[in-house]
């Protein structure tokens, strides 16, 4: 079973396209899990337009911001692949096939993606050029290269990864940092993605950062922290009980 998890707030201008290109992807017994953010303009009305039952809404009742709202949706999913999805990109036909060979030996994998405009004009053909992506704990720590919407994982790094550390800067690269620090990793060549980048996105991946440096280095500073403080929990937890 796969579970689509996908994060909404006031996304209605490009969700429709969204939903299309997953919902077609998508097996009779897989399910798309949408976390709405409070929207206020006609999200919901979209969603609930679609009719699916392979769609479960989680309306929320204050406003989360993205990483707690990406977390609810987590929390909630029952697959033994997820995926993470943002309102506003498009899937490629390949992406559901990709992802599913990837993980047949890894425990996450990420994909390249396109780059493009809020019209969908290629604006760079390959996301892994521009960020100049690789694995690695202390690489990505340093420059981020896990991009959510192009991430994929067995339920196995879910069950490390949640509950999300407190004030964590970003999901996608807490859930992409534990996956190397406690399984296995691969980034995938193949492009499986239209990342649309219109001006309004939840985040400035792959873009000149809106942080200070001195922010930007405080954010590593709790991934670090809050990932040591979970790699010895899980250590702690696999410790056999008093005979």
């Amino acid at each position: 079973m796969i579970s689509v998890c996908l994060a909404t707030c006031n996304g209605e201008r490009h969700l429709r396209a969204q939903l299309e290109s997953v919902l077609g992807q998508l097996d009779p017994g897989d399910e798309l899990v949408i976390a709405d953010d409070c929207s206020t303009d006609g999200t919901l009305e979209l969603i609930n337009a679609c009719g699916d039952s392979r769609i479960r809404l989680l309306r929320g009742e204050r406003r989360l911001g993205v990483v707690a709202n990406f977390g609810r949706a987590l929390a909630a999913a029952r697959g033994d692949i997820v995926f993470l999805c943002d309102q506003d990109d498009v899937w490629l036909p390949n992406k559901r096939s990709v992802f599913l060979e990837a993980l047949s030996d890894a425990d996450l994998a990420v994909s390249d993606c396109q780059v493009t405009d809020a019209s969908l004009n290629v604006i760079a053909p390959s996301f892994f050029v521009l960020r100049r992506s690789a694995p690695g704990v202390l690489r990505n720590l340093w420059r981020n290269s896990f991009l959510g919407c192009c991430m994929a994982f067995r339920r196995t790094v879910l069950a490390r990864a949640l509950p999300f550390p407190d004030r964590l800067p970003m999901h996608d690269t807490w859930i992409g940092l534990i996956a190397t620090a406690t399984g296995r990793v691969r980034f995938v060549a193949e492009v499986t993605l239209l990342y649309r980048r219109h001006g309004a996105n939840a985040s400035p991946t792959g873009e000149r950062s809106h942080f200070g440096v001195v922010e930007r280095l405080m954010h590593r500073i709790r991934f670090a922290s809050a990932l040591c403080a979970r790699l010895i929990s899980l250590k702690l937890s696999q410790r056999p009980g008093p005979a």
